[in-house]
């Protein structure tokens, strides 16, 4: 955690879901850098894994003390602190919670670049996760889908795989690239202008939120090539 600024410590009383915690100085804390299933709100159902993540995070911090970690950005609009959190008493193992709960499949990978800084480990125990079909990897809900499958309804945070096209001006944003043989197309913000100069062709897994047919990406880790200049013809 050497690249991250300590910040406050305290004893965590309250999980809201698995990636949201309550400390006993009553401040709330939004652990950076994963996206876990919601529980249910007074507008909307629970999504699914969101009891047995927010399980996840209670089996591993309720009624311990923590110390936050600062990545950049520290509080957000609702003044939720924006951390890493680590353990750091006697009562169990040490745990940086953030990066535990995407080892286990409590939650997936989703970067922001004003705290994006020591993603890395983040990255590596999502993998470990998915091999092993872990957590929520065994749901049918949270399997990362070829953008030609994606339903045009979507609208969530998703994964997908695909092969890019020609990169093209847009407003306000670095550039589009389209997914091709699909509805999608990967609306690149200027954090991550690096991915418009990704060669056409190349297949991509991308991560973001959907809406009105794009894909928001906010991050250059949040797209990894997975192979270069694949045909257009090839299967996603």
């Amino acid at each position: 955690m050497d690249a991250f600024q300590p910040g406050e410590r305290g004893r965590v009383v309250r999980i809201i879901d698995g990636d949201a915690l309550v400390l006993d100085t009553g401040q709330s804390v939004r652990l950076i850098g994963i996206e876990a299933p919601a529980k249910a709100r007074r507008d909307r159902e629970a999504e699914t894994f969101a009891t047995e993540s927010a399980r996840m995070l209670e089996d591993m911090a309720l009624g311990r003390e923590v110390r936050l970690y600062y990545a950049g950005l520290t509080r957000d609009r609702y003044d939720r602190a924006l951390a890493h959190v680590a353990t750091i008493d006697d009562l169990g193992p040490p745990f940086w919670l953030n990066v535990e709960m995407a080892k286990r499949g409590g939650a997936r990978v989703r970067l922001y670049p004003d705290t994006a800084i020591g993603s890395t480990p983040l990255i590596e125990a999502e993998a470990e996760a998915r091999e092993a079909a872990s957590g929520l990897w065994g749901e049918a809900r949270y399997k990362v889908l070829r953008a030609s499958e994606l339903p045009e309804d979507t609208a969530r945070f998703q994964i997908v795989t695909g092969i890019i096209g020609k990169a093209r001006e847009a407003d306000d944003v670095a550039c589009k690239r389209p997914l091709l043989s699909s509805w999608l197309a990967l609306e690149i913000e200027p954090m991550a202008e690096d991915i418009c100069a990704l060669p056409e062709g190349t297949r991509v897994e991308a991560r973001g939120y959907i809406w009105s047919g794009s894909m928001e990406i906010t991050h250059a880790l949040n797209v990894q090539a997975l192979d270069r200049q694949a045909s257009s013809s090839t299967s996603q």
